[in-house]
């Protein structure tokens, strides 16, 4: 058997494990604690998963010593979702398989919170002007000891009934050009990208179809990520149409990226539940290939 064929089977294996790469705990905008999104990703058969939240990794050693103490035989990545700012755009860029104790990680973990922290006072500062007040208390009250994002701001709204769903909390008050939107100080995704590689992870464009960006801005996103060292795309999330799917498959082989998956699961719900229709085409260059030929 030819060198290229043993290569396209191991792609394809690596292809099938059933993974997923990017969701959220209490620690920052999810609704499920470390040990009970491990239990629910254990429950559907994910084999590799990786806990991936805002600005934080504190998730991380909570999920790994439940698995320890229950002898679950998921593998859990160490990941992070950091967000960053590009061309006036908030973009989101997870870290997978990193040294989670790294001390340039420690350290952009530390200024992305100070940054997160002030935005939630200023948010807080709008949303009072506009009639609506002790928001910032009531956010700090739902993310308890976790990382305080605008998903707080909109679940308070829309437990007073200012607003009927989450979404219109964003398209009324929150999101950007609204009136209590404040813009985010966020890092580069260079910087993101070399603290990832510094602490030995692998970097990915989180969900590149939801910032709402035409195909010749979301080129220019790739080409930029790319030219500063990135490693990968999600090309796969449940919420995506068949279009988008295409259209990220594309791009990714187009661009020299490799493929990772993740459902960016918050809470249960039949849109984008744990491992929901993630599989990829057997010819793309998957992430997971990596941390899979070092164990």
């Amino acid at each position: 058997m030819k060198s290229t064929d043993n290569a396209q089977l191991s792609r394809k294996s690596y292809n099938s494990i059933r993974v997923d790469f990017h969701s959220h705990t209490k620690c920052s905008d999810g609704h499920l604690t470390p040990a009970e999104l491990i239990d629910r990703a254990s429950n559907y058969q994910i084999e590799q998963f990786a806990i991936t939240d805002h600005d934080t990794v504190a998730g991380v050693a909570i999920a790994e010593q439940h698995i320890r103490d229950n002898n679950l035989k998921i593998r859990l990545i160490p990941g992070i979702e950091i967000s960053t700012l590009w061309q006036n755009f908030e973009i989101h860029v997870v870290g997978l398989n990193m040294d989670v104790q790294h001390p340039a990680l420690t350290a952009l973990i530390a200024s992305q919170q100070q940054a997160r922290e002030e935005r939630a006072q200023l948010m807080a500062d709008k949303l009072t002007k506009a009639g609506f007040e002790n928001c910032y208390e009531d956010a700090k009250t739902l993310a308890q000891d976790g990382t305080i994002t605008r998903a707080h701001f909109a679940r308070v709204l829309h437990n007073r009934g200012v607003v009927s769903t989450l979404q219109k909390a964003f398209d009324k008050y929150i999101g950007k050009g609204q009136r209590a939107y404040v813009k985010p100080l966020w890092c580069s995704i260079a910087q993101a990208i070399e603290v990832i590689n510094a602490s030995g992870g692998y970097s990915v464009i989180a969900h590149p179809m939801k910032y709402g960006l035409s195909t010749k801005w979301l080129r220019r996103l790739i080409v930029d990520f790319s030219d500063a060292g990135g490693d990968a795309m999600e090309v796969v999330s449940p919420q995506m149409n068949p279009q988008q799917k295409l259209l990220s498959i594309e791009l990714c082989e187009q661009y020299g990226l490799q493929a990772s998956v993740g459902s960016d699961f918050h809470y249960p719900n039949r849109w984008s539940d744990l491992g929901k229709n993630l599989s990829v085409p057997d010819n793309l260059s998957v992430i997971w290939q990596h941390w899979n030929k070092e164990h």
